[in-house]
């Protein structure tokens, strides 16, 4: 089947050199897989692990809830420009609609700004839109405490779920290599947050929705 679902916890900082990953299938049905994978290095035993669910999808009733926000064409909004950004957010190409990145500065705002953006997202190298892309895709999220305070503070991702609802027929149908990715937040509280994400296609379809739990410093 394709994937359905995908959770990677994060335990420990992964350091340069080799590392081994085990895979294993826990328990199949003839719908579901279920999977478990392990990501260890050296003496620091295991570093992250996942769960991934694989589902055969059937005809059935379909209904979609959400909608699409609004947004201009991705071809009328200028790329964040992203020399002096991590090299991953470099893979990308960022074209903020809302909530476009301001923590240049040292000082927190005194009054919290909203943790909410939007913004067409596609690879530095476009490429046609597929589960791998999805998933790395759903992680492209600046993390949201930055944008609320304005400026950077030390986090780092606990946990990642991302859920797909299209199924490989569907992606091929859409063939895009561009996305509207929004993001938003509900909490702050004693040193960890959550972090939402929704991708859509240009056509206006819910590609895959992403929850985070993050830890935060500050």
């Amino acid at each position: 089947g394709d994937p359905l679902t995908v959770t990677v916890n994060f335990c420990a900082p992964l350091t340069k050199g080799e590392f081994e990953v085990q895979v294993r299938l826990m328990r199949a049905t003839r719908s579901t897989q279920h999977w478990m994978a392990e990501l260890t290095q050296g003496d620091n035993g295991v570093v992250a692990f996942a769960t991934a669910v694989f589902a055969t999808r059937r005809e059935s009733w379909s209904h979609q809830q959400k909608t699409m926000p609004e947004a201009p064409a991705p071809g009328t909004i200028a790329p964040l420009v992203s020399a002096g950004i991590a090299n991953w957010a470099q893979q990308y190409q960022f074209r903020f609609v809302e909530g476009t990145p301001d923590y240049n500065g040292e000082t927190r705002r005194e009054n919290p700004a909203s943790a909410f953006s939007k913004m067409w997202l596609s690879d530095a190298t476009p490429r046609t839109v597929d589960f791998p892309s999805l998933l790395s895709m759903s992680d492209t999220f600046f993390a949201r405490i930055f944008h609320v305070l304005g400026v950077i503070v030390p986090i780092g991702t606990v946990s990642l779920t991302t859920a797909f609802h299209a199924d490989a027929a569907d992606l091929a149908a859409e063939d895009t290599t561009t996305v509207l990715g929004v993001a938003d937040a509900n909490i702050f509280h004693k040193s960890f947050s959550d972090q939402t994400g929704q991708l859509w296609s240009p056509d206006g379809r819910l590609l895959a929705t992403t929850t985070q739990t993050c830890y935060f410093k500050a």
